[in-house]
């Protein structure tokens, strides 16, 4: 980044001879996984992080600064990509990368204006705030595109009343309500119009359950004694006794949960049997027999030994499964003010659902000034609209396993993993193989793709990497003396092709389309097997198209 220091140093100097204002935006954070390869794609673009707001022109500010604005948000889509979004992102996509990514770059400028506003001169503050207000819009604008027609009635059965009263009468602050939304359930509804920055709901600290409180229980001698035991057991344990404690604090928010939770680790044989071709099937198998082991473990060492504390009742197989169903469907990672960071159960906050373009994004810090948690609206929100929660960047296997629903639409998450076996004898030293050298690799719906280079709509990231490994050696040199060559030769390309069809043909195989299940009459689990796995199909296939055309366009070439 020598380039991006050197013209930060002559904006400096610009700011102290002009009418200026300083917007920097971070660089990649170091703790970031992605931190290299954030770097590396600013450094390709000569995507700089220093911005300079002019004053010289303030009534066509709207006007002057609109560039200015568009390539701070180009510079922070970079910023805020994630591993997905970063493996798809080509040479010439500059975003939005996803919806969730576009949220997060708008809002990240929102955050860093508010910063400067708060110690800015009034002269300072003039700029900083119209460069807010275009902001703001841009996200009007991107809620507006998005918005869903569909209200929610407000629940008044006893126990959604006596859990928002309750909470309420425990500090909890809301602009939300319970709500029933047709075709989708519980959820959470706003009672007025939430604009960027409100609180939609403030839950004290003391309200949020973590290991901390079961620890506080009579159970903490026990779980204490037992060595190596997770923090997410001892909740888990903690919560299967305190369901069904009538005296515990807790019981509104408890008596307020469903009886079942209807996720994929609740599929029945039938279900099963829908997934059959899919890699879900195994995820969720595997998944089930893990928490069997996990179950019959904790049975051997703590059940039979300490019935007084673990009542045989409360402590059965369907006990077990429905709270691990609550914490993985319900709970979220927050940090305390001692560092921590910890899984909890939220009550009011759990019953936001989940959506690609939510209403709240950043909810995992305890504040310290106030010791609550405080979830802040990213987009607006009309009053008796559901607000919606963003669980992060979740494929549909990993909705359906631990949440039970699949989104409407398109989820850029729904990847498909590939294991290339490479050759080791690549060069890479060559910079031309650099992105060939990675083996883990995916695909996705080739429809997602915005590449004007790329022709298949499949990840240049694997398609260097298959065509470096079918290199032969007059391909090599050729490739050495045009680095930038997309395609090799058109045995090269052919072979890329036909390698990748042998991976993913077999799976397409495998999902025979014919059943004995009828979606008129089969349960939500069947229901929502058949949805996924013809979303799986939809996508296969449409790289499979993919490689085939290409096959012709080669052979007629």
């Amino acid at each position: 980044m020598e380039a991006s220091n050197s013209s930060s140093a002559s904006l400096l100097q610009e700011k102290k001879e002009n009418r200026v204002v300083l917007v920097m935006l971070p660089e990649p954070n170091k703790d970031d996984p992605l931190v290299d390869k954030k770097k590396e794609i600013l450094s390709e673009r000569s995507i700089d992080l220093v911005f300079l707001l002019h004053g010289t022109n303030l009534p066509s500010l709207k006007m002057t600064e609109s560039t200015l604005l568009e390539d701070m948000i180009t510079a922070a889509r970079i910023l805020q990509l994630d591993e997905t979004e970063w493996y798809f992102t080509e040479d010439d996509d500059f975003g939005p990368f996803s919806p969730r990514n576009e949220l997060e770059a708008l809002n990240f400028i929102h955050s860093i204006t508010c910063d400067l506003l708060h110690f800015a001169s009034s002269e300072d503050a003039e700029l900083l705030q119209a460069l807010q207000d275009q902001v703001v819009d841009k996200i009007v604008c991107f809620a507006n595109e998005h918005a869903e027609n569909t209200a929610g009635v407000r629940c008044t059965g006893q126990a959604e009343m006596q859990l928002f009263y309750w909470a309420i009468k425990q500090g909890v602050k809301s602009k939300l309500n319970i709500a029933e939304f047709e075709g989708l359930g519980r959820g959470a509804m706003a009672t007025m119009n939430l604009n960027v920055g409100d609180v939609a709901v403030e839950i004290p600290q003391s309200l949020i359950i973590c290991e901390d409180t079961a620890l506080r229980s009579d159970m903490r001698q026990v779980l204490e004694n037992i060595d190596g035991l997770a923090s997410e057991t001892i909740t888990l344990l903690w919560s299967m006794r305190e369901h069904h404690n009538v005296h515990s604090e807790f019981m509104p928010y408890f008596a307020a949960l469903p009886k079942s939770f209807n996720t994929g680790l609740s599929f029945g044989i039938d279900a099963l049997t829908a997934l059959e071709g899919t890699l879900l099937l195994e995820e969720i198998i595997q998944a089930k027999e893990h928490l069997r082991a996990q179950y019959e473990s904790l049975c051997s060492t703590l059940f039979a030994s300490n019935p007084e504390i673990f009542s045989p009742e409360f402590y059965t197989w369907d006990q077990f499964l429905w709270a691990c169903e609550l914490w993985y469907s319900n709970s979220m990672k927050v940090a305390f003010p001692d560092g921590k960071l910890k899984t909890c159960l939220v009550p009011v906050a759990g019953l936001l659902n989940h959506s690609l373009y939510p209403h709240v994004m950043r909810y995992s810090t305890i504040d310290t000034k106030t010791e609550s948690l405080k979830l802040y609206v990213s987009r607006p929100c009309k009053s008796g609209q559901q607000c919606y929660l963003s669980y992060g960047p979740l494929p549909s296997s990993n909705l359906i396993t631990f949440y039970g629903f699949l989104l409407k639409g398109d989820n850029p998450y729904d990847t498909i993993p590939i294991e290339l076996d490479l050759p080791q004898q690549l060069d890479s030293n060559n910079q031309s193989l650099d992105k060939g050298c990675q083996i883990s690799h995916m695909v996705r719906g080739t429809w997602l793709s915005k590449s004007q280079l790329n022709r298949y709509g499949l990840p240049s990231r694997l398609l260097a990497a298959l065509r470096n490994a079918f290199l032969e050696e007059d391909d090599l040199q050729l490739l050495q003396r045009y680095p930038r060559l997309s395609i090799i030769s058109k045995e090269n390309e052919a072979a890329v092709l036909e390698a990748i069809l042998s991976i993913l043909k077999p799976m397409l195989d495998s999902m025979d389309e014919t059943n004995e299940f009828s979606s008129e009459d089969c349960s939500w689990d069947v229901n929502l097997a058949m949805q996924f796995k013809d979303g799986q199909r939809s996508l296969i296939t449409s790289i499979c198209e993919s490689c085939s055309s290409g096959l012709q366009a080669l052979g007629s070439s």
